[in-house]
């Protein structure tokens, strides 16, 4: 377990900020970028979670998810190259992934097609699901930009893109039925 007996330490105050495993990077380095990215996409679940009821399926699937994406984040924090005669580290596998896809799919198969795209809104959960699911999108963009410098863990931007896809079917659930259908040219 990680224990923290201090939170200001004063070691980010030039800019640059640790890596799991000690290598020093600028804050603005592609692979910070993405681990905010990801820390952001949860903390937006962490507010669409303070609006379910505690007891639901829903939140339990999004207290999930938010588990996932700390797991995620531990993963990118400690390059794959830092495991070469290291001590093994936190990655994420495709399990978690397995479940997501299940869960979805539950979800989706309660639901009727869409007949169109429709817009973020309805009730307040699900426009911020539909918050959410653009902010992982956000982040997943972040991890491909980086998995295109460096080698990522290949199940880092396989669960991304199924998270965000989640919280869309979760963002229909949340609405009940009520989406708001996009109309063309604001066409009636």
């Amino acid at each position: 377990m990680v224990r923290l007996d201090r939170i200001t330490t004063r070691g980010g105050d030039g800019g640059e900020t640790s890596l799991g495993e000690g290598t020093r990077v600028p804050k603005d380095a592609p692979r910070i970028e993405a681990i905010g990215a990801v820390d952001e996409a949860n903390a937006a679940l962490g507010v669409l979670r303070a609006q379910l009821d505690g007891k639901s399926q829903a939140e339990a699937l999004v207290a999930r998810m938010q588990n996932d994406l700390f797991d995620l984040g531990a993963d990118l924090c400690v390059p794959l190259s830092a495991e070469e005669g290291g001590r093994p580290r936190l990655r994420l596998t495709d399990a978690p992934l397995a479940r997501l896809e299940a869960e979805t799919e539950a979800l989706r198969a309660s639901q009727p097609p869409l007949s169109s795209f429709i817009l973020p809104g309805g009730t307040p959960a699900a426009a911020q699901a539909h918050m959410a699911r653009t902010i992982l999108r956000r982040a997943e963009r972040r991890v491909v930009a980086l998995a295109h410098q460096e080698t990522l863990n290949p199940s880092l931007v396989r669960y991304l893109n199924r998270a965000s896809d989640a919280l869309f079917v979760l963002s229909r659930t949340l609405n009940a039925g009520a989406d708001i259908p996009w109309r063309p040219g604001g066409a009636d």
